[in-house]
């Protein structure tokens, strides 16, 4: 008779039974800066710096991932925001170049920096949810 899997591993209802993580409860809470699991705990303890776990259920956030993804993610999203805004006033009123540069860069540099912590912790939660990385307990990575 052939066994299944490795000699070590134990079949049972508990190893067969994970966590259920809902993807866009977690993106929300991350978005949110909570923690994708309890969505009461703080996700960041600086600006950029996700906090080490999570102060009300423990989770440790030290597996996520991130790197430059959100970077990535908030040029999309401000780019598909200030580009159309810029091509329709420019074809409707034709202001002067200066009158729109100091517009469209401000503009730009906040939207940049009010979406990047929210679009960082959306990416951690997602993470989560979608045990990738060291998030999945039973295949942490070394």
């Amino acid at each position: 008779m052939e066994t299944v899997g490795t000699p070590s591993t134990v079949w049972s209802q508990e190893t067969a039974i994970k966590e259920k993580r809902d993807v866009w409860q977690a993106l929300k809470r991350g978005f949110r800066g909570r923690c994708p699991r309890c969505g009461e705990g703080k996700l960041f303890r600086a600006f950029l710096k996700v906090d080490n776990n999570c102060s009300v259920c423990g989770l440790d956030f030290t597996p996520h991932r991130a790197d430059d993804l959100p970077a990535y993610l908030v040029i999309v999203i401000v780019g598909h925001i200030v580009v159309p805004l810029a091509l329709a006033i420019e074809t409707n009123y034709s202001p002067p170049i200066m009158l729109q540069l100091a517009i469209y860069l401000p503009l730009t540099f906040v939207a940049s920096l009010a979406l990047l912590q929210p679009v960082k912790g959306a990416v951690v939660g997602v993470q989560w949810a979608l045990r990738m990385h060291g998030f999945d307990e039973e295949n942490p990575e070394p």
